[in-house]
């Protein structure tokens, strides 16, 4: 099993974010619970380029601090919403003989749904522990909203298997 954290950033993580405390605590936990069961963790960053204030070498670029990465952890950069964009990282997870992907991470209507099916697509088992996904309001929907369409309607019994924070950390433990 391999946990992806996604584009947890600091241009974007921050109080903008629905259930922003409860995504960062959960967040954590899973972070905290696939390091104590020598899961491993992949950190993903998007880069959308020079002079977007958000790419190599800007501040917003950064991972958060507060899910900062181990010194041991591998980290990659994508520039389209699918972190499997990337192609040494596809690669790599695809030589994985397990096929199991924890995913966490922003945003829940971009990134997160995107590397979801991405993933599904390639025959992963896909784990999304619940409140570790979050977006902002929309033109469309606000943040709740958007979160509980993708996290109970859209991708439960389809392409991911959604399971609670305590379900997730058996499911390493195992």
């Amino acid at each position: 099993m391999v946990l992806l954290v996604i584009d947890v950033q600091k241009g974007i993580t921050d109080s903008r974010l629905y259930n922003f405390e409860g995504f960062l605590r959960d967040a954590r936990k899973i972070i905290d619970a696939v390091r104590t069961n020598n899961v491993e963790v992949i950190y993903v960053q998007h880069d959308d380029g020079p002079g977007t204030g958000f790419s190599v070498g800007d501040v917003d670029f950064e991972i958060a601090d507060q899910v900062a990465p181990a010194e041991s952890d591998k980290i990659y950069y994508k520039t389209i919403n699918s972190c499997f964009g990337n192609k040494a990282l596809a690669q790599y997870l695809q030589a994985q003989e397990d096929k199991r992907l924890m995913i966490v991470g922003l945003q829940t209507n971009f990134c997160i749904d995107a590397s979801v099916k991405s993933a599904f697509e390639r025959g992963f088992q896909v784990i999304i522990p619940v409140g570790t996904n979050s977006t902002f309001d929309n033109d469309y929907m606000d943040g709740e909203t958007t979160y509980r369409y993708y996290n109970e309607m859209m991708w439960p019994e389809r392409f991911a298997q959604c399971v609670s924070v305590e379900e997730a950390i058996a499911i390493m433990e195992n």
